[in-house]
């Protein structure tokens, strides 16, 4: 198996509302969506995120989603601090609940906001290695 992940699922309770919150707050440009279970956006090369209504998940995957914050939290990487808070703003005036951004001790500067079902996304600035690693080139962002 190669090294690579191709979709990224969350389980969500209200698929309107979180349809107005990705597509219409953050202006994310579905690549399918069926109306009723699902809504797929393509989020880099090979990557989606599936958005998926929680008990059509339950019944494709099996079992139910965990209730309270979701152990998992999805990375925004960004070129500098300042668009850290540019796109923490993005997302609260989407809606949002967010958490300030703060230095890091690792050097890096990074703040949260959840979605509407609470899965957390880190916007994060990190000049090391890694980060340039994980943002996009200037002039191949479209």
């Amino acid at each position: 198996m190669e090294p690579r992940v191709s979709f990224i699922t969350l389980a969500v309770a209200d698929l309107a509302r979180t349809r107005a919150f990705y597509v219409d707050g953050l202006g994310w440009r579905p690549e399918f969506e069926d109306g009723n279970e699902v809504i797929m956006i393509q989020v880099a090369e090979h990557l989606v995120l599936s958005l998926w209504q929680a008990d059509a998940f339950a019944a494709e995957v099996g079992g139910r989603p965990a209730s309270g914050i979701p152990p998992v939290t999805l990375a925004h990487n960004v070129v500098d601090r300042a668009a850290v808070d540019t796109v923490l703003a993005e997302a609260a005036a989407a809606g949002a609940d967010v958490t300030p951004a703060e230095g890091r001790v690792w050097g890096g500067y990074s703040g949260y906001f959840a979605d509407p079902d609470g899965f957390r996304w880190e916007v994060c600035w990190n000049p090391g290695a890694i980060g340039k690693l994980v943002v996009p080139d200037v002039s191949e962002v479209g």
